[in-house]
């Protein structure tokens, strides 16, 4: 026997995560002020102006981007939960993507930056592929380097800004490289659970290695099994690559 709304009596549809909430305030925010701004419509232009003030930076940092209309969104799907240390780190990761793609989409009319399936570790591959010269070992390069550190720091500051200096490098690559920026919002509050961090790392570290072995597939190439953590165990959280350091206090 169901009822009227075809549930079993006594059975409850289970709650999604929050970390299901975050990619999807990320995902309706983007997918709504994208096709905007793609169409030049001054109040989304206005809108991404406002935004990339934010990129790079904590949310309570940036008071004129308080009530952005992805926090309120994300506030309407929280409502009734009480954890506010989750919470927190929620507005934290939703607000963080948000303001990274709008400066990834910066100037950029011909296509959106957010695609869903554009993993962060397979857009560095990519990038790899476009900047680097021919013949460099990818695993040694300083773009995967940057990667690792992002999995490697030690606070959400750090990731914020490292984060950025990624942002900006597939910002101005030769094609556009865009990002899953909603599954990215949910990576990010997951990393911010010290427990679940780990997890987030190997899976960076999978996307990384994945794009690799796509590629040599769609060139008919076959190379040996390869690891599927970009964390580097000899790579410290602070060490600086060949393209230069962070912020002061990095």
């Amino acid at each position: 026997m169901t009822t009227a709304s075809g549930q079993r009596p006594g059975k409850q549809t289970k709650e999604p995560s929050i970390q299901k909430l975050v990619e999807q305030a990320t995902r309706t925010y983007i997918a709504q002020l994208q096709p905007r701004y793609l169409g030049d419509q001054p109040a989304a232009v206005a809108e991404l102006a406002r935004l990339r003030r934010g990129a790079g930076k904590r949310a309570h940092q940036v008071k004129d981007l308080w009530g952005i209309g992805a926090l309120e969104d994300l506030a309407e799907l929280l409502e009734g939960r009480h954890d506010s240390d989750r919470l927190e780190k929620a507005e934290e990761a939703v607000f963080l993507t948000s303001t990274l793609w709008a400066l990834h989409q910066q100037s950029r009319r011909d296509q959106g930056m957010y695609a869903k399936g554009r993993s962060l570790g397979g857009a560095v591959r990519s990038l790899i592929r476009l900047k680097d010269s021919p013949g460099t070992d990818d695993e040694e390069s300083p773009l995967r380097k940057r990667l690792v550190r992002v999995g490697t720091a030690e606070s959400l500051d750090s990731v914020a800004v490292r984060l950025r200096e990624i942002v900006l490098l597939l910002r101005t690559a030769p094609e556009p490289l865009p990002l899953d920026y909603a599954r990215l919002a949910g990576q990010l509050y997951r990393w911010q659970h010290r427990p679940e961090r780990a997890g987030v790392q190997r899976e960076w570290g999978r996307e990384f290695h994945l794009a690799a072995t796509a590629s040599r597939a769609k060139k008919g190439q076959t190379s040996g099994a390869e690891g599927d953590d970009a964390i580097d165990p000899n790579l410290g959280a602070d060490e600086e690559g060949t393209y230069g350091g962070y912020a002061a206090g990095e």
